[in-house]
This record gives C-alpha cells, structure tokens and sequence, in this order.
C-alpha cells in the first residue's frame, strides 16, 4: 500500500445489510416487532426504514447471514472519494443498480472481512412521515468481529476518517463518524467471524421500555440486559432476530459535542469528569455497570 491520502471523511452509518432464508420472516419481524417501515418489497428481499432516508436495513434471500453490507453517507463527492482510495491502493467500483434510493454508490470491500462497503453522499427521501410510538428512532452502530484488529482500525481512521472513541483491554475497539459514540466497534477473533450485533436507538429510558413490553407481546425475550455499558455508557438490551443474529436496542449513549475539547458530553453515570477516549480494563464494570454479565459478550 502507499502512503494514505487524507481520508475520506464518513458523515454517519446508512444502512446495513441481512441475507436470510425465511425473508417474509425477517420483514415481518421488523415491521410488526420494531415498527420498521418497508419502503419497497420484493420476494427476493425489501428496503425497511426507520425515517427520512430510504432504508437502514437492506434484506435479501440467501443463507442466515447478518452484515452482509455495510452503508455510509461521507460528506465529499464521490470522484474525489474513489482517487483517494485508488491512492492508497484500494480498487472499488461504481455502482448505479445497487438498489432503491440509492443511485450513485461507490463500492469497495472491507479489508479482512470482505464485507462490501458502499460509499455515497445521501439517499433519496422514504417518504415516511413522522415517528411511531414504538419505532426506534435509527441505526446506531453495527459491531464485526475481524482476525486483524489492528489494520482493521487503522483502515476505518485513516481511510475513512473515523475517531477512536474507546478501547476495552486489547480487543474491543469503538470508532465514530460524528457525535455519537460509535458507529463501527470491532473484536478481535480467530474463533468467531462476521457480525457481532447491530444496534437501534430508542429516544429515552421510557421508549425503551415500551419497546421491551412490545418485544415481550410478540414472544421476544432479553438474552442480556437492561444493564449500562461502561464505553459509551449506553442503556443496554439484547435480544436475538428471527434468524438468531444478536440485536441491540440502547439509549443514552455518549456524544461528543466539541472535538477541540475531546470530552464526551458529561452524565452523572461517567466515572470520570471529564471522560475522555480511553483504554479500558476487562472486568465486569466495563462490560456493564449495573453487574450481570453475558457469558458471550467479552468471549473472542
């Protein structure tokens, strides 16, 4: 590889993608469960949004797979984005017919994983109108783990211009895009491969909790949680899709308003005033503040 050029800056995480067997179950449980919009269906799959853009979640036939893609939003045009790649030695290609709402993608995988990656500067609108009771208000982060943790990190800051926000021990790494904690977060492995979970954002302890009465209703029962992460110091619950992959619903999750400053947004949880980006130790507090911990969750 050549010496990086500087990078392309991500505005925010668009969307991401789930191949699936059973695709009328996978659609139905985000639209009856999480109150998703679909914006477009097909039988081979369907664009689901929780808002203004055309989609957050892209499903497609095939075997159980969740990441399947990855799509983020960058604030240059997409020329100046594909010479800088071709500088640093990344080859991509541009795409006209990824999918509804989004014309003009320019594609490229993610080193380690594979994973495509599509670059563009918006989405066309969804033409949804306002917010449900239940619905959650966006995606929020979509976590993979990845055998080189390292490169895998240096590709997301210098490539894409993503901030490290926290690290737990030496395998657990969070990045953002802009205000909002972390948008990508990574851990090592040589066990596990492909995604670790994705994450929605709910407003506010109280529409979290309306969700989980929901879930409930609907046969869906917490695997972990509520509890309170130390990174990010989110409202935690987890619980498992149709197809068993891990899904995240949170709030209250760290912003950083200045970055001259570099502090996240002070709470009355943080354990330090300011709290910075920092590297933490594995031990339960880290993993959640409240106490219980799931077997699974630091297991790489």
């Amino acid at each position: 590889m050549s010496a990086h050029p500087p990078a392309i800056r991500v505005s925010k995480l668009g969307y991401v993608g789930f191949e699936t067997p059973d695709v009328d179950r996978l659609v139905e449980y985000y639209t009856t469960v999480l109150d998703f919009t679909a914006v477009d269906t097909a039988p081979e799959g369907a664009f689901l949004t929780t808002g203004t853009d055309h989609h957050c979640v892209v499903v497609t036939r095939g075997d159980a797979r969740g990441r399947a893609v990855v799509g983020y939003e960058i604030w240059e045009d997409l020329d100046s984005a594909q010479q800088r790649l071709k500088e640093a030695g990344y080859e991509t290609e541009r795409r006209s017919d990824i999918g509804p709402g989004t014309s003009d993608v320019l594609v490229l995988e993610e080193p380690a994983t594979g994973t495509p990656l599509h670059l563009m500067t918006s989405q066309d609108p969804s033409g949804v109108e306002g917010y449900p009771p239940l619905r959650p208000t966006k995606l929020g982060h979509v976590a993979a783990y990845t055998s080189a943790l390292n490169p895998m990190q240096a590709f997301y800051q210098d490539l894409l211009g993503f901030k490290w926000s926290d690290t737990v021990g030496d395998f657990f790494v969070f990045l953002r895009c802009n205000a909002d904690h972390h948008a990508a977060n990574f851990m090592a492995s040589t066990k596990y491969q492909g995604m670790h979970h994705i994450a929605y954002e709910m407003r506010d302890p109280n529409h979290l909790i309306a969700m989980l009465d929901h879930l409930a209703k609907n046969g869906y029962r917490l695997h972990w949680g509520p509890g309170r992460h130390g990174p990010g110091h989110n409202l935690f619950t987890y619980h498992r899709d149709p197809d068993g992959h891990v899904i995240e619903l949170f709030t209250q999750i760290d912003v950083v308003h200045d970055e001259a400053k570099g502090y996240w947004e002070p709470r009355p949880w943080h354990e330090e005033y300011p709290m910075y980006p920092k590297t933490w130790q594995v031990d339960l507090a880290t993993v959640n503040q409240w106490g219980p911990i799931d077997p699974p969750s630091l297991d790489h």
